[in-house]
């Protein structure tokens, strides 16, 4: 690591505030969540044993295995190899938590939205066959030739029909905050809201977009009623990743957070400081 970045990194580990004891209680109560990868995009060259050997000696706890990568896991493999999948992962300390769909529920088209639902509901199916917990679909913009409240609603209506195919078969939907306009998160709440199903949840992103005067707070009590998953990037850059982690631990999330980062040519070695730098922000920091 370059001697910049180092300090950087010093920086964002011991200079957030100190915690009020009952912020602290509650955070060393519910200690709570789980650290994985999304393959998009350090992963996305590896097949399935490479990944989960990786993350297993790295210490990571869980996958998504995001759609069109190397690892080859999609809708079109059949029962034999769905099997396989299933083995290896209850076979290793990993958890396959879920599938990176480019599932897109935006367009005005309405055969175009039905295909996308379709496709979402093959991973589904993918989920319940291999073990997976939730697929994670996206809003990926607003189209200029509609209203944006015409937009909304038509993602909602695509994510109770999904919300409910999946529910049915107890798979997790999860609605990331993404997109051109889309990736706002009253954008996402007003889905959310529109879409009214327990069966489909949020998808935190950790866009730098939705952080004001150095707080992530605001916008993450708006979401914290539909927070189901979430990913996360570069550790070391000026996100406030230890309020996130402290905001997390105080809503009881147990779920996972998810390393979305860019490739490196020593990925291992990354996995391992990536682990040691969660750990550290995610310790509940005593008053002076």
């Amino acid at each position: 690591m370059k001697r910049r970045r180092f300090l950087q990194t010093s920086a964002l580990l011991f200079s957030a505030p100190a915690l009020t004891p009952a912020a602290r209680a509650s955070a060393q109560a519910n200690p709570g969540f789980h650290l994985g990868c999304v393959t998009y995009n350090l992963l996305k060259d590896f097949d399935l044993d490479s990944i989960i050997r990786m993350l297993q000696g790295a210490g990571f706890e869980g996958v998504e295995l995001r759609t069109t990568h190397k690892h080859g896991v999609e809708p079109s493999i059949g029962p034999a190899e769905r099997a396989k999948v299933r083995q290896k992962f209850e076979r290793s300390k990993v958890r396959l938590v879920s599938y990176g769909t480019t599932c897109e529920f935006h367009s005005p088209d309405a055969e175009a939205r039905r295909r996308q639902v379709e496709i979402a509901k093959q991973f589904v199916d993918l989920a319940v066959d291999t073990g997976a917990l939730g697929i994670k679909v996206r809003p990926n913009g607003f189209p200029k030739e509609v209203p944006r409240e015409v937009t909304i609603q038509n993602i909602a209506a695509s994510l109770r029909e999904l919300g409910d195919y999946a529910a049915k078969r107890k798979i997790g939907v999860w609605l990331e905050v993404h997109g051109s306009g889309t990736n706002n998160p009253s954008v996402i709440a007003a889905i959310m809201r529109a879409t009214r199903h327990e069966g489909v949840g949020v998808c935190w992103n950790s866009n730098m977009e939705e952080v004001v005067n150095g707080s992530i707070r605001e916008p993450f009590e708006l979401l914290k009623p539909w927070l189901r998953h979430a990913h996360i990037n570069e550790l070391s850059n000026e996100y406030p990743w230890r309020e996130l982690f402290t905001l997390m631990r105080q809503a009881n999330y147990s779920g996972y957070t998810l390393a979305e980062i860019q490739g490196n040519p020593d990925p291992e070695r990354l996995l391992r400081w990536y682990k040691a730098l969660w750990t550290e922000l995610n310790r509940p920091v005593c008053d002076a």
